[in-house]
């Protein structure tokens, strides 16, 4: 008993008073808890599994390593709560508010982020397996076709979010708000991007390979060492980031916005670039072998030492490129 309150599982207690109340190790497995009020309440390594929490108060709740796989969260304020190696995986986060929150360490896999506000919450280390796409195909052979299982764009609020080492891998985030966050190291391979806004993000090291980044809005994003290796980025907006070192081999940037973009050592080996805009990027030392480039914009780009062998030049617009040192389609060196 907590509060006149029975503690049991499958206990009915909606619409709960349970303020502050200390529920450490409750077992609360499939326990009716929607709209109670949790704020503040101790729930450190209780057992809610299954439970349903609509629209409940867990704001500054401590749930460290609490298990809520397939509970019902949605609606639910969580804000400021501690959920460091929390269970929630199959979690419905729909709508809820997790602003502020600690999730590092803990399970999201096919969680469902749907409208999700994670606005400055710590997600170091976190796991986002398939997250809201749990019938999602494996990475498909062509990154420029879009896949028809995929489920529809999350929308989930993940600015300025610390996802360090997070793995995200096959992430449905289409339509995410991620500006600003900290992302490096993380593993997106095959993620869903598509129309996020990276703006500004911390991308540094971490795996995109064969993710679809469609239409995302990357200016200002560090993307140095990333591995973009098949990656779609069809008319994505990467004015005034850094791509040095990145790993851009066989991706698909036809009409994207390279404007002023760092791309120093960067590989573009085999790289479709139709139609991008390169106008004052630097490609200094950038491989660019086999790279398609047709109607590519390459006015005052720096292309300095760069390798162009066997490149596709077609109709390109190179006006006061910088070409010293550099290796022509034709294998010659520009003096």
């Amino acid at each position: 008993m907590v509060d006149g309150y029975r503690i049991e599982p499958n206990s009915n207690l909606e619409g709960a008073n349970l303020l502050g109340a200390n529920l450490l190790g409750a077992n609360l497995h499939g326990a009716n808890l929607d709209r109670s009020n949790l704020h503040a309440a101790n729930l450190r390594g209780a057992s809610l599994y299954g439970a349903s929490l609509h629209g409940a108060d867990l704001s500054n709740a401590i749930l460290i390593d609490a298990n809520l796989i397939d509970a019902n969260l949605e609606g639910a304020n969580l804000q400021g709560a501690n959920l460091h190696g929390a269970d929630l995986h199959g979690a419905n986060l729909h709508g809820a508010n997790l602003s502020f929150s600690t999730l590092e360490g803990a399970d999201l896999s096919y969680a469902n982020l749907e409208e999700t506000n994670l606005h400055y919450a710590n997600m170091r280390g976190v796991s986002l397996r398939r997250v809201n796409s749990a019938d999602i195909n494996p990475p498909i052979a062509n990154p420029t076709i879009a896949n028809p299982k995929k489920t529809r764009p999350a929308n989930a609020n993940l600015s300025r979010t610390n996802l360090q080492y997070s793995k995200l891998q096959y992430a449905n985030l289409a339509g995410s708000d991620m500006t600003a966050s900290d992302l490096t190291a993380s593993d997106l391979h095959g993620a869903d991007l598509h129309g996020a806004n990276l703006k500004n993000a911390n991308l540094q090291y971490s795996n995109l390979h064969g993710a679809d980044l469609r239409g995302s809005d990357l200016q200002g994003a560090d993307l140095h060492g990333a591995d973009l290796h098949g990656a779609n980025l069809h008319e994505a907006d990467l004015h005034d980031s850094n791509l040095s070192r990145a790993n851009l081999s066989r991706a698909n940037l036809s009409r994207a916005d390279l404007t002023a973009t760092n791309l120093t050592a960067a590989n573009l080996h085999a790289a479709n670039l139709t139609a991008t805009n390169l106008t004052n990027a630097d490609l200094t030392a950038a491989r660019l072998t086999i790279a398609y480039l047709a109607d590519v914009n390459l006015t005052c780009a720096n292309l300095t030492a760069a390798d162009m062998t066997g490149a596709d030049l077609h109709d390109s617009n190179m006006t006061n490129t910088n070409l010293k040192n550099t290796l022509m389609p034709d294998g010659t060196k520009h003096e």
